[in-house]
């Protein structure tokens, strides 16, 4: 368990560390990816900071797919039951995927606002008398680890203890910033890597709806075949036409099924992709504030504690 919220007493002076203590308010309970991250919970690993497990994840939609369908299945004969059972199979798996990339779309939101909350905390006094350098950054370093048991696992925290935790081998203030920048390229690297098998999904479902397109124009085709071959018995005549309109039925509404699902999903990919944009950039200025600016390098025979 993290230790209790550090003493920020870097001076003698009691009225002043009373002061900066003022600033460090101790957390009724440190923050944790593990007790809060559905994966962690579930003893699943998890990717970092927003990256969803997708093994996990498929079974998850597999599960809530076979749901799906049940349900379906004991609705009354209506045309929404004759659209998602009637229509050859490509019809189940286009659900599965929309629902796969439900859930991670789901999981990724739930991350995302874990990783939110570590840009609640100061990890530095606002007092302003407060200057970071390398003999006040195991202050730092221990009051992020007050703040989250498991800091790491937070982008903006990772950050902040890479960079604190070179100060003493880095010479100017614009080497922190270029450490700081490198992160935030990493994570950005990242955060376009955790979208990947979104993408893959979002190409693999239109393309599903034609497959059952070119299946349904097949089968209307070949019944429409045996119609001419049967031109003289309507009774037979009028069996094919019903075979043939079943099958352009199966051509155009397995298209419009998985065209609809890709809008849906394509738009919510779009929503996460922009609060995950922005809370990258939130971060950036979070450590623009909280580490950047408070920095002085001091040389080695001038060095002292502020």
């Amino acid at each position: 368990m993290p230790g209790p919220p550090i003493d920020w007493n870097l001076s003698q002076s009691p009225r002043k560390a009373s002061m900066e203590q003022a600033h460090v308010p101790p957390l009724p309970r440190p923050l944790s990816v593990s007790r809060s991250d559905p994966e962690r919970r579930l003893g699943v690993a998890a990717g970092r900071g927003t990256a969803v497990n997708t093994s996990f994840s498929g079974l998850v939609a597999l599960l809530l797919t076979v749901i799906f369908f049940l349900g379906v299945y004991f609705l009354p004969p209506t045309h929404v039951r004759a659209l998602f059972l009637e229509r050859g199979p490509t019809q189940y798996f286009s659900v599965y995927l929309g629902i796969w990339c439900g859930v991670i779309l789901l999981f990724k939101r739930r991350k995302l606002l874990i990783q939110r909350q570590s840009l609640q905390h100061a990890v530095i006094p606002e007092n302003h008398e407060f200057v970071l350098t390398s003999q006040t950054a195991d202050h730092v370093i221990r009051n992020i680890h007050a703040i989250a048991d498991d800091p790491q696992r937070f982008i903006v925290f990772n950050r902040i203890l890479v960079a604190v935790s070179n100060l003493k081998n880095i010479g100017r203030v614009s080497d922190v910033d270029d450490i700081l920048r490198s992160l935030a390229e990493r994570d950005e690297s990242a955060h376009d890597t955790s979208f990947a098998t979104l993408g893959g999904f979002l190409w693999a479902i239109p393309v599903l709806g034609f497959i059952g397109t070119v299946l349904g124009l097949a089968a209307a085709i070949g019944n429409f075949s045996s119609l001419l071959d049967n031109q003289d018995d309507v009774r037979a005549i009028v069996g094919s036409l019903k075979e043939v309109t079943g099958g352009l039925s199966t051509a155009f509404e397995t298209t419009l099924l998985a065209l609809v699902i890709a809008l849906i999903v394509q738009l919510w990919i779009t929503n996460q992709r922009k609060a995950e944009e922005v809370f990258l950039d939130d971060c950036q200025e979070y450590c623009l504030k909280q580490i950047v600016s408070r920095i002085k390098i001091l040389s080695e025979e001038n060095a002292r504690p502020v």
